[in-house]
């Protein structure tokens, strides 16, 4: 008995992965069961019960943790590099089926509030954006690694100068730009956010200066003609690029003023109250949660913010748990930055573990941040959600997928962090400090009355 005991209460030495990233994976999840049976209620539709609710989540949360210890049992980074190459195809296949709008039988691009995200597979849903956003993190990972590496064998008969050029466009710039151009269209600040993860795995493989540019150009060249577009069009084309514009322009503000200015119960009134509703109720929620907050399902805004358990899921903690939930949160993702660094930083020579730990860190810290920016009103509404706690089961599937491949990847740097720490010196060296130690203890001596030092004995008696 007392063996089966020791096996359950040390269940985490055990496991070979970063035991603090595995700790950090399942208190975020923890916190999504808590947090969406509470806040899910615009989801009740029907005979649905929050029972049923929480059933569903337990079913995925189930599924994700399978697929994070599946990942976390695949030792082979050869594995996980063999297949990042193909996350640009997948990526590509995904989104020129969404923008095409398929409609068949077994296959629906599905277009909501005037956005197409959604591919319905059956009865299925599968969120584009967040699998488009893990998989070409992998790939600009293994991009870059195969050519710094020399592995990709193209156009070999041209001069290696040339050559060198041509690589550079089909496998960096064509997937960097294409997929920004296929996602903005569903989207602008997926296709901001996405575009600066590639961006910034791009950065961190040690690309040279004239690439670095030329991207940069180039989008801002692409950004510039789907403003174009918008505009020739008379606003039918890209229209999300013109949402997009009027939240950096504080369309907020205006229709704060609206609903000040017009009658309350008028047309004009009612109409800016719903178009700012999301925005000021989270507000509302941050602010009546207080220091201490309402208590497990005490929130009210929930009743008014219909995306709270996505879009606005830190307010939503804020208002029920208080500053402590909001600290929890912000602690958990900061630890799991810090924690990437030390992983990337012991992951040997090899630079595609390296790209991959840092780009899927960055990716699941850097959508928190923003999750948190938009729920604090610091910038306009991105529709981010917040990593492994808000509801989406795309979403959160994708992030099990980056979790594991992270915890997989940690496997072979746990030696050297374990090395690293042996090797660490204490703040206090006591052996080495031998001297100090003992004057230490005769002072204790001399103050508690045990003992005389002896130096000072011996002065007493020469001047008697």
């Amino acid at each position: 008995m007392s063996g089966k005991k020791r096996k359950i209460w040390n269940f985490l030495d055990g496991l070979e992965g970063d035991k603090v990233v595995w700790i950090i994976a399942l208190m975020l999840i923890m916190l999504s069961v808590v947090c969406i049976f509470s806040s899910t209620s615009r989801l009740l539709v029907g005979s649905l019960t929050r029972l049923d609710l929480v059933k569903t989540q337990l079913l995925i949360v189930l599924f994700g943790l399978g697929i994070i210890i599946l990942c976390y049992n695949i030792k082979s980074i050869g594995f996980f590099r063999y297949l990042s190459k193909w996350g640009f195809l997948i990526s590509l296949c995904l989104l020129v089926l969404l923008d095409l709008k398929v409609n068949l039988p077994f296959l629906r691009s599905v277009e909501i509030n005037g956005a197409r995200r959604i591919l319905k597979i059956g009865p299925l849903q599968l969120h584009v954006f967040e699998v488009v956003k893990v998989a070409m993190v992998m790939y600009f990972s293994w991009a870059v690694d195969a050519i710094r590496k020399g592995e990709i064998r193209f156009l070999e008969g041209l001069p290696e100068k040339k050559r060198k050029r041509w690589i550079d466009i089909v496998y960096i710039y064509f997937p960097f730009l294409s997929t920004l151009l296929l996602v903005l269209p569903g989207s602008n600040s997926a296709a901001i956010f996405i575009g600066g993860m590639m961006f910034l795995v791009i950065l961190l493989g040690g690309a040279r200066l004239g690439p670095i540019f030329i991207l940069m150009g180039a989008t801002v060249a692409l950004a510039l003609a789907s403003w174009g577009i918008y505009e020739v069009s008379d606003h039918k084309y890209m229209k999300r690029l013109g949402t997009g514009i009027a939240r950096v322009f504080a369309e907020d503000d205006k229709y704060e003023r609206q609903a000040l200015d017009s009658p309350v119960g008028s047309l004009p009134y009612y109409e800016a109250i719903d178009k700012i509703r999301q925005p000021v109720s989270a507000k509302i929620a941050i602010r009546e949660g207080g220091i201490l907050g309402k208590g497990p399902g005490g929130s009210t805004q929930r009743y008014v913010v219909p995306d709270i358990s996505e879009d606005y899921m830190y307010s939503f903690i804020i208002e029920e748990y208080g500053w402590p939930g909001a600290l929890l949160v912000l602690i958990l993702y900061v630890s799991l930055l810090a924690r990437g660094a030390v992983i990337v930083r012991n992951s040997g020579r090899e630079l595609f573990p390296k790209l991959a730990v840092a780009g899927l860190t960055l990716l699941i810290t850097g959508q928190a941040f923003l999750h948190m920016f938009v729920n604090a009103d610091i910038g306009p509404m991105t529709g981010q959600t917040l990593p492994l706690i808000s509801h989406g089961n795309s979403a959160f599937i994708c992030f099990c997928v980056a979790f594991g491949i992270i915890l997989s990847f940690s496997r072979s740097a746990k030696s050297n962090i374990a090395r690293e720490q042996r090797a660490a010196e204490p703040l206090v060296d006591l052996h080495a400090q031998g001297a100090d130690t003992d004057a230490l203890q005769d002072l204790d001596h001399f103050e508690s009355g045990h003992e005389m030092d002896p130096i000072l004995t011996e002065e007493e008696d020469y001047e008697l």
